[in-house]
């Protein structure tokens, strides 16, 4: 039974406040204990609100049932890392753009937190990259990047899948992408969409200079390697868009499917084909005018 939810956001993020505020309202009048962050309760009228109590991120773990974000997908994933194989699981409000992982409308936000606490959803897991540098473990849910840093000229990109040896990328990066973040930075790449539950992961070269290296679909049981050369010496690896972290060149990248899960909260009648259908009109189709024939 549901009896305590968080509330996540950014204090950054005036609009997704007050969506996160009108939710934490909405929550109490249906029996739900709410809690959320000091920085949260900083950014508004608590006076409005004196039923939240304040619960530091780290405890969400022990005290939420569910952690529900107000955001665009960046608030999603940070929201979805803070819960990293916690078991607790991330509903998403898009107060964003596009809204893969934040998938909710503010606009059904009364009808889509009634059906929430009748038990109307469903929870999926996301599989998770996983890869330590300098010492310091690091999680995606979307994707790793190494990009070139400070010059307009491209870096050069070793990678191997285990001991085998894909190719040298002549480009502007290299992005190792989960099938969540396939719709992500991979996808404006031209990488492939894949089905979430799929057990693969994606290699996306970033305007190659070579033609014939197109994205390359592996299986997730492989150990991704990979060794960048510069013409400054440094590029920078990023993860999820979020952590950012230089490397040197002949520095080796290992990268792996963690066994950490991400777990995220989606309506219970809708499936991953609808939220394409949605979000980037997949499969959409044009009416035709015999008229203009």
């Amino acid at each position: 039974m549901m009896e305590t939810i968080a509330i996540f956001t950014l204090p950054s993020k005036p609009e997704a406040r007050k969506y996160a505020k009108e939710a934490a309202k909405i929550l109490n009048e249906l029996g739900i204990k709410v809690i959320a962050n000091e920085s949260f309760l900083d950014s508004i009228n608590t006076e409005e609100v004196p039923f939240i109590d304040e619960c530091p991120d780290c405890d969400f773990e022990r005290k939420a049932d569910m952690v529900i974000s107000f955001g665009g997908d960046g608030t999603m994933l940070t929201a979805a890392k803070t819960l990293i194989n916690t078991g607790v699981p991330v509903m998403g409000f898009n107060v964003g753009k596009l809204g893969f992982l934040a998938e909710y409308p503010t606009s059904m936000l009364k009808e889509s937190l009634v059906a929430l606490t009748s038990g109307n959803y469903r929870v999926v897991e996301r599989s998770v990259l996983e890869t330590t540098i300098k010492d310091k473990l690091y999680y995606a849910l979307n994707d790793c990047v190494i990009e070139k840093k400070n010059t307009s000229r491209m870096i050069t990109i070793s990678a191997y899948s285990n001991s085998n040896h894909v190719a040298d990328y002549r480009a502007d990066g290299l992005i190792l992408t989960t099938p969540t973040g396939s719709t992500a930075y991979s996808l404006s790449c031209n990488g492939p969409i894949i089905a979430p539950g799929t057990p693969v992961f994606c290699i996306t070269p970033i305007s190659p200079h070579t033609l014939t290296l197109r994205p390359l679909v592996i299986p997730n049981t492989t150990e991704v390697r990979m060794i960048v050369s510069s013409p400054t010496g440094e590029s920078n690896f990023v993860i999820d868009g979020q952590d950012v972290v230089v490397i040197k060149d002949g520095d080796e990248v290992l990268i792996k499917k963690s066994d950490a899960v991400v777990k995220l909260v989606k309506p219970l009648n809708s499936s991953y084909f609808d939220l394409l259908k949605e979000k980037l009109l997949w499969a959409s189709q044009i009416p035709f005018d015999k008229h203009k024939e």
